[in-house]
């Protein structure tokens, strides 16, 4: 698979997985929180293909990598490799209804789980991009990794799990938050993956350059004087 392949590849299973959610979204009841449709009619199938479309995106962005640039990104492909683990185990453990309350094996898997998703790409993002240079492409990484954090930090105080939830009003938007995060870690995973086969693409082009011609005779040796 070449680098390109695997560009479209992380582009294409993110965009199949932010479809099956807007799916879920549009065309089923309205839901506390993504996973919940899964406990609704008609909601399993979306549920599933997002969140492993979502995970085949996160596989293949680390396949790249490893074959683009192995040494500067192991870091990065093991939280990517973290969050697709979280994201097959979110879809084979569904979520208990009920809202916060968790009575089920299977429940806390999927929330530990989804805990590591939500928590892996940010990070991954922030690794990535740390001692690159400030070219567009890596700030954008790294905006959209504090952006990604930032509003994972404001949906997990306003989820009604938390103690802060009822001094901030959150349950009244906890569920549009997660939202936010999901949306914003899908746009993350793309332009990291952007970003890096726009810098493979520029180091390929510098490597590849014709040297600079050097003016005659500057290639042979200085004679001394007599």
């Amino acid at each position: 698979m070449t680098l390109r392949q695997c560009l479209w590849g992380t582009v294409a299973g993110t965009a199949v997985s932010a479809g099956a959610l807007v799916y879920a979204q549009v065309a089923l009841p309205a839901q506390p929180l993504l996973s919940d449709y899964v406990l609704v009619s008609g909601g399993l199938m979306p549920v599933l293909v997002g969140m492993l479309a979502l995970a085949v995106a996160c596989l293949t962005l680390a396949y790249g990598m490893a074959a683009g640039d192995p040494s500067r990104t192991a870091a990065t492909r093991v939280l990517l490799l973290a969050a697709a683990a979280g994201l097959m185990m979110s879809a084979i453990f569904p979520t208990d209804p009920g809202g916060s309350e968790i009575d089920s094996l299977s429940g806390e898997i999927h929330r530990w789980s989804a805990a590591v998703v939500f928590n892996s790409l940010p990070v991954a993002g922030w690794v990535l991009a740390r001692h690159r240079s400030v070219a567009p492409r890596w700030n954008a990484v790294r905006a959209m990794s504090v952006t990604a954090a930032v509003t994972l930090a404001i949906y997990l105080a306003a989820h009604p799990a938390t103690l802060t939830s009822p001094l901030i009003n959150g349950s009244a938007y906890y569920g549009l938050m997660e939202r936010a995060v999901v949306l914003v870690e899908m746009v993350l995973i793309v332009v990291m993956a952007v970003a890096s086969y726009r810098d493979r693409q520029v180091t390929a082009d510098a490597v590849g350059a014709p040297a600079p011609a050097q003016p005659a005779g500057t290639d042979r040796p200085q004679q001394l004087a007599a």
